[in-house]
């Protein structure tokens, strides 16, 4: 698909991933930047909607910011397979579910108001199919990024802060219901705070100053054309993981997210005897063997090369959208 872009299609997707303007007509900066009209703008990030490219414009909250998640396997026979998934589809607050090749084989995201909601969610699932269930909280986050580079960059500019930086505010019930107002995206329209603001009651003033309050305080980490990957070419999806002393974690980290191929790294528990490893490292690629040599690369990078792991690739998708948080505005406005 991303071989039929022209360039100032490949440009907009490419530029506008994150720092996008958060300005009363934003769409018209990006025409300005573009030389462009602002009714093309529009026109073709509508386009790219109806074909799949993006999945919306708008905010990639950080984990465990606004509410609770997890990262949760489950070990399922194959002949059960897509009748758990579709358990698992079936919860709202889930957001993420895949099937990777490990014993381990089908892995999802739980986002929820509470940890109580997350445990409640998990429960659920484990009860109604008789199997186990990890529950893999995050306990670190390195970098957290899923921007691609479109035009001959490995990835659009990425922003990292060694260690993993906690956000400097906390969201609170009002910052949850913009959130939860734009957990869809903005809508595709010239001034698109303003119908935000107007549907929470509030100025375009006031709706733009909070969402760049939680932009500064880290609670989102990253505004802008959310892409699915998939589509642009990047099919090759691994979760690549590790076994590495607790006393190292950090400075692998620090080497594994780094590099430009990694968009996701961050650390979880371990439960063994199921599941050994505690340094995770999500690696998005345009074919298996790419993928596969990156990995290697990361070993040589960081010497880790003795160490217990493991490279899941993606076999089948069978859910993918952003966290919901309508549930949580609801009762913050009751």
């Amino acid at each position: 698909m991303i071989e039929t872009l022209n360039p100032l299609e490949l440009a907009l997707l490419d530029r506008w991933q994150r720092d996008f303007p958060l300005e009363a007509r934003p769409f018209a900066v990006l025409a300005s930047a573009l030389a462009v009209e602002e009714t093309t703008v529009l026109e073709r990030l509508a386009a790219f909607r109806r074909q799949g490219l993006i999945s919306r414009v708008g905010a990639v909250v950080r984990p465990n910011t606004a509410g609770a998640s997890t990262l949760a396997a489950m070990a399922v026979p194959p002949a059960r397979l897509e009748a758990v998934a579709d358990r698992v589809n079936a919860e709202p607050a889930v957001n993420h579910n895949y099937q990777r090749e490990h014993d381990l084989n089908l892995w999802f995201v739980v986002a929820a108001a509470d940890p109580a909601a997350v445990a409640e969610t998990l429960a659920g699932i484990s009860r109604d199919s008789g199997l186990e269930v990890l529950d893999l909280p995050l306990e670190r986050a390195y970098h957290i990024d899923l921007g691609f580079g479109l035009e001959g960059r490995d990835r659009c500019t990425r922003r990292y802060v060694a260690g993993g930086a906690a956000p400097t505010i906390e969201a609170d019930a009002a910052d949850r219901r913009l959130l939860s107002a734009i957990e869809d995206g903005l809508p595709l329209v010239p001034r698109p705070f303003a119908k935000i603001a107007q549907s929470l009651g509030w100025t375009e003033t006031e709706a733009l100053d909070r969402l760049r309050r939680l932009c500064a305080g880290g609670v989102v980490s990253r505004f802008g054309l959310v892409v699915r990957h998939r589509s642009l070419g990047y099919r090759a999806n691994a979760m690549a993981v590790w076994d590495v002393p607790d006393d190292g974690v950090d400075r692998v980290a620090a080497d594994f997210a780094g590099q430009s191929f990694v968009t996701l790294c961050y650390r979880r528990p371990r439960r063994r005897p199921r599941w050994p490893y505690n340094l995770f490292c999500m690696i998005h690629g345009r074919d298996r063997l790419t993928v596969e040599a990156q990995v290697g690369r990361l070993n040589d990078i960081a010497g880790t090369r003795a160490l217990p792991q493991a490279v899941l690739f993606s076999r089948r998708c069978f859910k993918q959208r952003g966290a919901r948080f309508s549930g949580e505005a609801k009762e913050a406005a009751a």
